[in-house]
């Protein structure tokens, strides 16, 4: 192929070649003969309709997602906490409690098993005594002038008819007439 040889053809075909209803412009682009528009048009409103996501968007998508999901873990954690550093307050007021309660006890063992409870105990509500002592036991004295208190039995009075059984009743309602007296 040399460019100035004449009557050669280029390799790409003369613009006679291309099929009819496309031509060349000016500016070399191919264009549509039905609706004068130019395919590159096309294309850029193709792509305008699709809008795909770039890198750099879908990115910042995966982190803002990985980011709320941290902070929700997190703030599901810090709740946790709370709620287990009152539980624990709790408890350590609990302990705190049975300890001084168990001091308490403690304390009052000690003087249970000691000689003077024991003596207290013995002559107070065990009525025991030692040798040589005599147990006096108070009672309440009587007095004569006051009579002793009368019972007076209730008696029994009626102030309307005794009411018939319930089979009375019905014996009444299905016969008209009283029941009959088997004694």
């Amino acid at each position: 192929f040399s460019s100035g040889s004449v009557g050669s053809t280029p390799p790409f075909g003369t613009p006679a070649d291309f099929s009819p209803g496309y031509g060349w412009d000016d500016e070399k682009r191919m264009t549509d003969a039905g609706s004068n528009r130019s395919i590159e048009s096309n294309i850029i409103e193709k792509r305008g309709k699709e809008r795909r996501l770039s890198t750099v968007q879908v990115l910042f998508a995966v982190i803002l997602t990985v980011g709320l999901m941290l902070t929700l873990n997190f703030s599901g954690r810090i709740q946790a906490d709370r709620e287990l550093q009152r539980i624990h307050a709790q408890v350590l007021q609990e302990i705190e409690f049975l300890e001084q309660q168990q001091i308490e006890l403690a304390a009052e063992l000690g003087y249970v098993k000691s000689d003077a409870y024991v003596e207290i105990w013995a002559r107070d509500d065990g009525k025991m005594v030692r040798e040589n002592e005599v147990l006096v036991l108070a009672q309440r004295a009587q007095s004569s002038a006051a009579p002793p208190p009368t019972v007076i039995s209730p008696v029994e009075l009626r102030t309307k008819p005794p009411e018939p059984e319930n089979w009375e009743l019905w014996w009444a309602l299905f016969f008209d007439s009283p029941p009959l007296n088997l004694n």
